[in-house]
C-alpha cells in the first residue's frame, strides 16, 4: 500500500521540472505554496461534501492525498519523514501523544 503512495510522490518529485503546460502538478509547484494549498483547501471542501453526501469519496480522498503531497513537497517535507513520525507515534496512545505535545 505504501509502495503506491512512494510512487507517486516519485512521481510528483519528477514532475518539478517538467514543462507547466503539460504537467499539472509541476503547474502546482511552480504557483508557490498559496496555490499549493488553496487546493488542498478545495479538494478537502469536496472531501467532506462527499463523505456527507456518501458519493464520489474515494475520488475526492484520492485528490485530498495528492494535494496534500504536492503541498508536502512544495515546502521539501519529505513524506518518507511523515511516515517515520506515524510509525514513532505507533509507540503510544493518540492520547498520550497529544498530552506530550
Amino acid at each position: 500500500m505504501s509502495e503506491n503512495l512512494m510512487n507517486l510522490v516519485k512521481i510528483i518529485r519528477n514532475s518539478k521540472n517538467k514543462d507547466e503546460e503539460k504537467s499539472y502538478t509541476s503547474s502546482l509547484l511552480s504557483g508557490g505554496l498559496s496555490k499549493c494549498i488553496d487546493k488542498m483547501d478545495e479538494e478537502f471542501v469536496e472531501l467532506k461534501e462527499a463523505l456527507n453526501n456518501k458519493s464520489n469519496v474515494v475520488h475526492e480522498a484520492a485528490d485530498t492525498i495528492y494535494h496534500i503531497l504536492v503541498t508536502l513537497e512544495m515546502v521539501n517535507i519529505k513524506f518518507e519523514d511523515v511516515l517515520k513520525e506515524l510509525e514513532n507515534r505507533k509507540k503510544q496512545s493518540g492520547i498520550e501523544e497529544k498530552n506530550n505535545r
